[in-house]
Order: C-alpha cells, then sequence, then structure tokens
C-alpha cells in the first residue's frame, strides 16, 4: 500500500493511476472482502462497502471510515528509508502514509477479512468508507455521505481517524491513554489582500500594500479569539484526573470543574493545549511584488484558522474585521467548515469503543478530546449522532510528529493490536 504513491495534492503531476492501482491491490489483498460485501465506487475516488447483517431487522449501521490519499514528501528531507518504499525494518514499516491513514485502513480490513474467514456475520449492518482525496478536502467522502443520507440511514457509531493511543497526552500526566475525539474545529481559510501604489523602492510611500498586509497578520495574533474550555475538554480532564497521582490529579480535578480558570491555563500553555480551547490563527503564505527594487501595487496574506467548538465560521470572520480594523484590506472567504457537534460520552457506541479498546490495550483508558485537524467524518456529524475520531494504533510523541512530516512509521505490533481492536468492536456489536 506504501509503495503506491496516491498523493492527491500531486494528481495533475502523476495521474490517477496510483489510486486505481491502489484500488485494485484491495481486491487481491482481501478477497473475502470483496466477495461477500458489496462495493459501490462513488466519484472517481470514494469506495463504500456493505456488510449485510444476519438479520434484516437489525439496529442501524457502523461506519468505519479510512482515506488512502497521502500528503506529499519533501525530496529535501532526509528519510531513513525512502518515503515511497514501504521498507520493514526494527518492526516498523516506514513509508508517507503508514499512520495517516494507510495504517487505519488496513486494519480494518484485516479485521473484516478474518471475521469473514471464521464464518462471522456483524449484528448491524456494517459500511467501510474509504476516501481517496480527503488531504485535499476533496469530494468523495462528502458524497459517500450524502449517498448515505440520502438513502435514509443514519448510522449508529462512525469511527474514522483522528486520536490514537499516546504517551503522556498531558505534559503533566503519566502513561498511556487512548484519545478520542468527541469533536472537530471547523475550518477556514481566508485571503488577506490590500493594494497600494506602485513604483520605485527608493521613495516609498509610509504605508505600501506590503506594510499594510504586515500590520493586519501582526494583529491577529494568539490572542484574537477567546479561550473557552468545551465540554469535551472538562471530560478529558476529569478522566485523566482519575489516572493521575498527587498534586497534579487533584489540579486535573479542579480544572475539569473549573471552565474559566480551564481555558485561561491552556491558553496559557501554548501549543496543542492552547489550540483545544480556542480559535487558532496561522498565517500561511504571503505574496507581492515582482522585483527587489519595485513597490508591489498588491500584496496578500493567507491565515488558516481551526474554528473551536461553539463558534462559527460567520462569527470568526466577523471577528477578523474587527481585529484587522483596515477598511482598505479585503478579506475573501477561500474556504469555510463549521465545527462539528460533540459527540457524548455516555451513550452505547462511546462504551462500545472503550470495550473494544480493553481487549486490544488492556488497561488504557478511554479519553474524549477535541479534534484540531479536519477528518472526513465531518461530512457525518451533521447528521449522524455518534461520531467518534480514533485510529487505535500506538503512537508515540516522535510518530505523531513523523505525520506529515519526516520518517512516517508505524510498529507491526501496533497494526495488529488495531485489528484486534476493530474484531472486538464488529464482535461486540448487539
Amino acid at each position: 500500500m506504501l509503495r503506491l504513491p496516491t498523493v492527491s495534492a500531486e494528481l495533475d503531476a502523476r495521474g490517477s493511476g496510483p489510486f486505481e492501482d491502489f484500488v485494485a491491490l484491495l481486491a487481491e489483498l482481501y478477497p473475502l472482502v470483496h466477495t461477500h460485501l458489496e462495493r459501490e465506487r462513488i466519484t472517481d475516488y470514494g469506495l463504500l462497502f456493505r456488510w449485510a447483517a444476519r438479520d434484516e431487522a437489525s439496529g442501524d449501521p457502523v461506519v468505519l471510515m479510512a482515506h488512502y490519499d497521502v500528503v506529499p514528501v519533501d525530496e529535501t528531507d532526509a528519510w531513513t528509508h525512502p518515503p515511497f518504499d514501504g521498507v520493514i525494518a526494527d518492526g516498523f514499516v516506514y513509508g508517507r502514509g503508514a499512520l495517516d491513514d494507510k495504517g487505519p485502513l488496513l486494519v480494518v480490513l484485516e479485521a473484516v477479512e478474518n471475521l469473514l474467514a471464521s464464518g462471522f456475520t456483524p449484528a448491524r449492518d456494517v459500511y467501510l468508507s474509504f476516501g481517496g482525496n480527503e488531504e485535499t478536502y476533496g469530494h468523495a467522502a462528502r458524497t459517500i455521505a450524502s449517498v448515505v443520507q440520502k438513502r435514509g440511514i443514519v448510522p449508529w457509531l462512525v469511527v474514522d481517524e483522528g486520536g490514537a493511543v499516546v504517551d503522556a497526552p498531558l505534559p503533566f500526566v503519566p502513561g498511556r491513554a487512548a484519545m478520542i475525539g468527541v469533536g472537530e474545529k471547523g475550518v477556514l481559510t481566508v485571503r488577506l489582500s490590500a493594494r497600494g501604489e506602485g513604483g520605485h523602492a527608493s521613495a516609498p510611500p509610509t504605508r505600501t500594500a506590503v506594510r499594510r498586509i504586515a500590520r493586519a497578520v501582526e494583529r491577529l495574533g494568539p490572542g484574537t479569539f477567546r479561550p473557552r474550555a468545551t465540554a469535551a475538554v472538562r471530560q478529558m480532564l476529569a478522566r485523566l484526573a482519575d489516572r493521575t497521582p498527587g498534586a497534579a490529579g487533584h489540579l486535573l480535578r479542579l480544572l475539569s470543574v473549573a471552565p474559566v480558570l480551564t481555558a485561561r491555563v491552556f491558553s496559557a500553555l501554548g501549543g496543542e493545549a492552547a489550540a483545544l480551547v480556542r480559535t487558532t490563527v496561522a498565517p500561511t503564505m504571503q505574496s507581492g511584488g515582482t522585483a527587489a527594487n519595485v513597490l508591489p501595487s498588491q500584496a496578500s496574506a493567507t491565515i488558516n484558522l481551526r474554528i473551536a467548538l461553539g463558534e462559527t465560521t460567520q462569527q470568526t470572520v466577523h471577528r477578523l474585521r474587527r481585529r484587522i480594523r483596515d477598511p482598505l484590506v479585503r478579506v475573501d472567504v477561500l474556504e469555510a467548515s463549521e465545527p462539528s457537534p460533540e459527540s457524548p460520552t455516555d451513550n452505547a457506541p462511546f462504551a462500545l469503543l472503550a470495550e473494544a479498546l480493553q481487549v486490544s490495550h488492556p488497561g488504557i483508558p478511554a479519553v474524549p478530546y477535541v479534534m484540531m485537524a479536519a477528518t472526513d467524518s465531518r461530512h457525518f456529524h451533521r447528521f449522524a449522532p455518534a461520531v467518534y475520531r480514533f485510529a487505535p494504533l500506538d503512537m508515540s510523541n516522535a510518530q505523531r510528529a513523523s505525520i506529515h512530516g519526516v520518517d512516517e512509521r508505524v510498529e507491526i505490533a501496533a497494526l495488529e493490536r488495531g485489528e484486534r481492536f476493530h474484531r472486538a468492536l464488529l464482535e461486540r456489536l448487539v
């Protein structure tokens, strides 16, 4: 799987060949899945499998999701093993997509193939939804979700990529935890643009287009949006407090019932902690000018925001304009996706995830949190009441850093535990 460069951002350059080869490879590797499950091609890059329940009067179905496209590789990065060679070394599989998201896709298919080999049939319909353009915000998963909804199907449980089994989930919390995303932040991309007088750089005006854009970007600092501790964050702290001894445990317990204090503390910590409690603002691109000695007549900057749960894209754009305070800076929305609602943790679907986890990872607690990146599951959470983001793979801090980075790799033992998780989940459906 890793040897096929399914880089959706490079589709024009590479063509669709690697994607078609991947679909063909799945049929070769998982013959029972392709014999016993119904398969549909939805758009050129979407696959939807249906595994029929043993009883036609079964309850609402389960949807297991993953994507098979990957992000590009910077050719100047020094990988231990080439990113598309799929090298197995020292108990790990190296390659782009090992964690995001071909490893999680593989453990789903391994579980289903193994259960079919044993003669098992699930108590509910099970759908496998695989998209080939998640990394480029493509339409495959959106169309799959639309098809499912139009058929009147409301999934009982949806599981997609997201959290993982991690070490030290917070800086002062020991041990390991399975972080399960019960919601995900929204995505907003805007372009700031301004025009100014061009001319020779030897006699610049006081406010050039570049300076105007630079000032606008500077005004959109970390404090642009107020921090707020959501229910998911408070539940996360409460569950971690039960497993944290001493003063740190008491602090977590206090924070879990003091949302205003929690928001301030996490905001002050910065990084991932701050991102859990507020909308983040990240300038990612800027442009303007044609030569070193020519004043540009226009300049722009692209800003990527991840919108906190409970806020909206419309509110966010209004806040940006107020903070910039410059009518000559134009704000154009390039992409907008609302934050998800929070899925509950006191229901049967979440309990099933926790139960399956005790089979694959005994003693590891299921801990809710807010997913900061976007996933394909956002297209289901508009109409499905229980959507969770969790890849049942063990990931060290170094491995998490390798996602979209250098030396992405997954431990073979982690894949075995991931398969065990999905097998246990499907066996325990009622």
